[in-house]
């Protein structure tokens, strides 16, 4: 994706019973790297990354990706395209195996082991009943079964949110690598220390309004 804007919002509302997740946000998103979207609870990060792939659509306002707006976009190509892992993981019932062929069904089972090697597991997870994996183990599997559709971009909402300090540091260290190898992250967090550990860059949310695009070390 280069150096391209990823994603650009324009004066975005995202209103709801009278209430503004968003409210008049602007942004522009570089394709490249991780860019954390951080700020407080109930800021609207989670909005400004659902209107991303269309799970929303703003009351008012433009959001384009890679300069086409997104009203105008099949919402099952744009899902394909910018992948989603969310706060919990929901593993499908079946196999490790079964949840990667979800996403591709004709996938061979080198193409398999080779996604789930990128999150930090191994082949032999295949056969594993994926009901039951651990918080940690199932949210590799499901980034797993989100790169299997071969995204162009990633969506993270929170997503170490509810697994340990360890796993989250496997998580951080694969979407780290998957940036490097090409694959953009919009990642949403409140964490200020995953900021600094896991971004490249941070648009620091509070009230539905952008307090700007900058480098990690404008997050206090």
């Amino acid at each position: 994706m280069g150096e391209d804007l990823m994603f650009e919002f324009l004066d975005v509302v995202v209103e709801r019973h009278g209430v503004r997740a968003l409210d008049g946000l602007t942004a522009a998103i570089p394709g490249r790297g991780v860019t954390a979207v951080f700020g407080p609870s109930g800021a609207g990060k989670s909005t400004l990354l659902r209107l991303c792939n269309r799970l929303e659509v703003p009351t008012s306002g433009t959001v384009s990706f890679c300069g086409e707006d997104v009203a105008g976009i099949d919402p099952l190509w744009l899902r394909r395209r910018v992948g989603m892992c969310f706060q919990r993981p929901s593993p499908f019932p079946g196999t490790v195996a079964d949840n990667l062929r979800a996403a591709d069904p004709d996938a061979p089972d080198a193409r398999m082991r080779d996604t789930l090697s990128r999150v930090g597991l191994t082949g032999s997870w295949l056969d594993r009943d994926a009901t039951a994996l651990s918080g940690g183990e199932a949210q590799r599997m499901c980034l797993a079964r989100t790169l299997m559709a071969r995204p162009q971009v990633l969506l993270l909402d929170e997503p170490t949110s509810a697994v340990d300090a360890e796993a989250a540091r496997v998580i951080e260290r694969a979407v780290r690598d998957l940036a490097a190898d090409g694959i953009p992250a919009l990642w949403v967090t409140h964490d200020s220390a995953q900021v600094e550990r896991a971004a490249d860059r941070v648009l620091h949310i509070e009230r539905g309004r952008s307090l700007g695009l900058g480098p990690v070390g404008s997050v206090a």
